[in-house]
């Protein structure tokens, strides 16, 4: 059953629970209502009871004939809502009033006419069945015990009528639940029908420029999940393109050293099976163009698959590393690369920071790396690290403001770079790994010529206890 109620679609389940919750609290209302009315009628019947009284002489004429006769008096056809009227006595036996109808004598109203009870109020029944409420108390002017009833009928037939009325009212009522259920199911369900149909679309076609209307200023569930479902298209779609623009970029920039290598390779073949030599500095020269292209190929190859893991994901473990311990790590190799016509000082005072160690050393070597390159001979890069600031400050031809904008743009490089070695992906490289330990990183103009990178890190200038001051 469940099942089957699962399988249905959603406006009719909403619908049809929309009416069986209808139909519980109508019910529940109708009980409710029928339970008071029929308790207000049996107390004003009751109330009735208690004020109606036979005469003296009433009383004593059916006690009278009673024993004269030795039996009932007789009963005659008495219309609705008339009193039945017998007098019980101690040891059982009842004397029936005039056009009265003898009732069937209970425990209780035996312990009335016993003197054990002062009254007793129930339901009875009359000798030929007919239900009625009975009233047996003593009579204070004759000292007599009197049975004192009235059908039930008056209120049963008000109550049945009631019953009825509200059954209709109940039938009425949940039929329209359903079918207000239904049109509320099929407005409230209609965003929903929408974002079932955008997402049908997208799996069938992969357009990922499709967005939900959002209706007015609304901020409930379905607009926010409209604003939800238009944010994730819009990030997909700019990941399909950024995955685009990288591997077009990614193929234009592996051309030319696929290109570089493939006709150094031919050449090197060419003269094995032509047999013809190449000059030994020609070949030297070859072998060792050979040999560049493939370090830039291998190191352009590592950078995009440093670029092509997610931003939430890493391949290390983050954790407290000395900032720097790993700016001096970096140093010692951007000063084997420099050579001896570069000076590279360096001022660090301590600093800790979560970070993933290699990445951020490989952050650190690209920032370094580039000041290098950048940098005339006989000049000098300046590195300091002071509360968390990690600047790098070249005297090299230093970037225009028009180029600023695109320094940590992926295969982006500046005209005058273009002839020296690398990708353009190294600074791409240090701005992912800074922002994903939280920090910034920025390229300035610096006074007096060249250009300072500025590294910001959180951290602290002391490790936390439970990490280790070194990493």
């Amino acid at each position: 059953m469940i099942r089957r109620f699962r399988a249905l679609p959603l406006r009719t389940r909403l619908a049809m629970l929309v009416a069986t919750a209808v139909a519980v609290a109508v019910a529940a209302a109708a009980a409710a209502c029928w339970l008071l009315t029929r308790q207000q009628l049996r107390s004003e019947l009751d109330t009735s009871l208690r004020g109606m009284n036979a005469s003296r002489d009433y009383l004593l004429d059916t006690v009278s004939k009673c024993r004269d006769e030795s039996q009932t008096a007789p009963a005659g056809n008495l219309p609705p809502g008339t009193a039945y009227i017998q007098v019980i006595q101690p040891d059982g036996s009842r004397c029936v009033g005039f056009s009265s109808k003898s009732l069937r004598v209970e425990d209780s109203d035996l312990e009335v006419a016993q003197q054990f009870l002062r009254e007793s109020l129930h339901d009875g029944r009359t000798d030929d069945g007919q239900k009625v409420r009975v009233l047996t108390r003593q009579d204070t002017a004759t000292g007599l015990t009197v049975s004192i009833a009235r059908p039930t009928s008056e209120i049963d037939s008000a109550l049945n009528q009631l019953a009825l009325l509200l059954l209709a009212v109940a039938g009425i009522g949940v039929l329209g639940a359903g079918a207000a259920g239904l049109v509320i199911a099929r407005t409230g369900l209609r965003p929903v029908n929408d974002l079932t149909g955008a997402v049908e679309h997208i799996a069938r076609t992969q357009d990922l420029t499709v967005r939900i209307p959002l209706e007015g200023d609304s901020d409930d569930e379905i607009a926010r999940l409209a604003r939800s479902f238009n944010a994730m298209t819009a990030a997909l779609a700019s990941s399909r393109d950024l995955q685009q623009q990288l591997i077009a970029d990614a193929g234009h920039e592996l051309r030319t050293p696929l290109t570089s290598l493939r006709t150094n390779i031919e050449l090197l073949a060419r003269s094995e099976e032509t047999g013809r030599a190449i000059p030994p500095d020609d070949r030297k020269a070859l072998l060792a163009s050979v040999t560049a292209q493939m370090t830039e190929l291998a190191a352009l190859i590592g950078d995009l698959q440093e670029l092509s893991r997610p931003d939430a994901t890493s391949s290390g473990k983050i954790q407290v590393v000395a900032l720097h311990e790993i700016a001096e790590t970096a140093l010692e190799r951007a000063r084997l690369r420099a050579g001896p016509d570069l000076t590279i000082t360096a001022d660090l005072t301590p600093w800790y920071v979560r970070a993933e160690p290699p990445a951020l050393e490989r952050a650190l070597i690209n920032l370094l790396d580039n000041a290098v390159k950048f940098s005339p001979q006989n000049s000098t890069i300046e590195v300091t690290l002071l509360d968390g600031e990690l600047t790098v400050r070249d005297h090299g031809p230093g970037i225009s403001p028009d180029e600023l904008p695109h320094v940590f743009d992926r295969f982006w490089r500046s005209p005058a770079a273009r002839a020296l070695p690398g990708s353009g992906l190294g600074l791409s490289i240090v701005a992912r790994t800074v922002h994903q330990c939280g920090g910034e990183v920025t390229l300035r103009a610096a006074e007096g010529g060249g250009t300072a990178a500025t590294v910001r890190l959180p951290g602290a200038a002391t490790p936390p206890p439970e990490a280790p001051p070194h990493t």
